[in-house]
């Protein structure tokens, strides 16, 4: 073999390799577009789920603020039936009235259970400082961080607090 057909041989296989050189670059491109595609599709999808639980969210508690406000209504009624003394309930002239903030009541409560609004037990529970505010502390025979005194009762709405139950609590010896 000569030189002369050793060019010739060079110069046939040279676009052999430029052809793969460009092959391979645009695989390497396709690649490069495929993960991009990936990343797009997956932050669509997240984009979308973060939106459908915002919209369950905003379905779900869209009565926060205006259950906040009826909570001092269902303070006012609470106070006003244990503001009841004992003759009047007996009373027969008073009894329809008493009976009317009774039911009154019981049918805010209803309202409450069927919009996912619950009261907060907390007269024996430990102090949860995520559902309760302590305000005082009282000597008791409990054990200190219990609760032994309600002030004002606290709500959830579903999962999340509405209110924190306002609670005394028993201090150390």
């Amino acid at each position: 073999m000569n030189e002369e057909d050793l060019r010739d041989e060079t110069a046939e296989a040279a676009p052999e390799v430029a052809d793969h050189d460009r092959a391979a670059g645009l695989e390497s491109e396709l690649e490069e577009m495929r993960k991009q595609l990936l990343y797009a599709q997956a932050e669509t999808q997240n984009v979308r789920r973060r939106m459908e639980k915002d919209a369950a969210d905003a379905r779900a508690y869209a009565a926060t603020n205006f259950a906040r406000d009826i909570l001092s209504v269902a303070d006012n009624l609470s106070r006003a039936l244990a503001g009841i003394p004992a003759a009047a309930r007996e009373d027969e002239s008073l009894k329809p009235f008493v009976t009317g903030i009774e039911m009154t009541s019981k049918e805010l409560e209803n309202v409450f259970q069927r919009n996912g609004i619950t009261k907060i037990e907390a007269v024996g529970a430990k102090l949860d400082p995520n559902r309760h505010q302590a305000m005082i502390e009282l000597p008791s025979d409990q054990e200190p961080g219990t609760i032994v005194q309600e002030m004002q009762a606290g709500y959830m709405i579903k999962d999340r607090l509405l209110r924190p139950a306002m609670v005394g609590v028993a201090k150390a010896g």
